[in-house]
């Protein structure tokens, strides 16, 4: 991906999740320990090592601290390719901007809400990732079916897995990891795969073939 195209993502990213930004090399060196260690003990968020979910995320949360920090440094098979601009990771971790979000979102509330119960879904615009990771990595390698034996937990969790754009096809994307495509029986679907299809047609992005 050329580099206008790179920084004009890690804006989007920036943008739309907000109070919830997660900086994408902690968040990718999670994610391969995630697939090299997937249900071990070194797995930085298998359920299968925890009594709940917040136990989980809170552990996941403090090891993605350790590596934003670089308090710790990870595996060198784990380290490189991902994309860094530390502007925009200052800006996203920052409690500056994380305030500024809620208040935004508040004011949008504000502005559009005709009843008393929407404002209850605030703390799901305050925690949109943390929420997210949470159902994916607990309910991904808990519940569901699997299609192949990746000698791990992980399931694929319909029908929820389309309203996380695919995300929850884990047995799927833990089989094959390098694929775009987390679908692989005629009759899954995987929505997030027809959006990066598009991307390639336009050349913003390349997929590779697997």
């Amino acid at each position: 991906m050329e580099l206008f195209w790179e920084r004009f993502f890690y804006l989007i990213l920036l943008v739309s999740q907000g109070s919830s930004f997660l900086n994408p090399r902690a968040y990718a060196i999670l994610h391969r320990m995630h697939h090299a260690y997937s249900d071990t003990e070194k797995d930085p968020h298998s359920p299968h090592f925890f009594k709940d979910v917040f136990g989980m995320m809170i552990a996941t949360k403090n090891m993605y601290m350790n590596y934003l920090k670089y308090k710790i440094q990870p595996e060198p098979a784990f380290q490189g390719n991902y994309p860094e601009w530390p502007l925009v990771d200052k800006i996203g971790n920052s409690w500056a901007w994380r305030i500024a979000c809620g208040l935004f979102y508040i004011g949008f509330y504000v502005a559009f809400a005709n009843y008393w119960w929407m404002y209850l879904l605030l703390p799901v615009h305050f925690l949109m990732g943390p929420l997210h990771g949470a159902i994916v990595n607990w309910c991904g390698h808990k519940y569901g079916y699997a299609n192949h034996d990746n000698e791990d937990h992980s399931k694929n969790s319909l029908p929820w897995d389309f309203l996380l754009m695919g995300e929850l096809f884990q047995n799927n994307h833990h089989k094959k990891p390098n694929s775009p495509n987390f679908a692989t029986k005629w009759w899954e679907f995987d929505p997030t795969y027809p959006v990066m299809k598009v991307l390639h047609w336009m050349k913003i992005i390349k997929i590779r073939k697997v």
